[in-house]
């Protein structure tokens, strides 16, 4: 069994998701993990953090590289891109992929290196990593003998 310690800023940030989903969920109706409105999408995201990077997962498949747009400005966050429309010229029996424009804007609850984010992109999934900032990454002291 691992035990942590209790951290009030991760509860604090947890309370915080879950009143931004209530109220984001609360106005329109879900599908399939989607919400669709008529303008944009929202992207679907997982984020952890470790020692020393904060890491944002995402699943975009059908979506091109090129196609996906990553910012981040001050303590905010946002990536967006479009999937592309289905086939015009056919009669669909069934159309439950999502198109169109889609995007997510987070904001950072610490402080990163944003000029160091890394964006890879593998079987659908967006993988982005931002470094921690210097000032917050866990530092070792070594206790010397005298």
């Amino acid at each position: 069994m691992i035990r942590r310690r209790w951290d009030p800023a991760t509860d604090l940030v947890t309370m915080q998701q879950a009143m931004d989903r209530y109220f984001d969920e609360s106005w329109a109706p879900r599908r399939a993990g989607w919400r669709e409105g008529s303008r944009m999408t929202v992207l679907p995201l997982d984020v952890y953090s470790t020692a020393n990077e904060l890491v944002i997962k995402a699943s975009v498949s059908g979506v091109e590289p090129g196609d996906v747009e990553i910012t981040i400005e001050g303590d905010r966050l946002t990536i967006k891109g479009e999937t592309r429309a289905p086939l015009e010229n056919v009669e669909y029996h069934i159309q439950e992929r999502r198109s169109g424009p889609f995007g997510r804007t987070l904001t950072l609850n610490v402080p990163v290196e944003a000029d160091s984010a890394e964006a890879t992109f593998q079987n659908g999934e967006l993988t982005l990593i931002i470094p921690k900032a210097e000032e917050v990454r866990p530092k070792v002291i070594k206790v010397k003998a005298q």
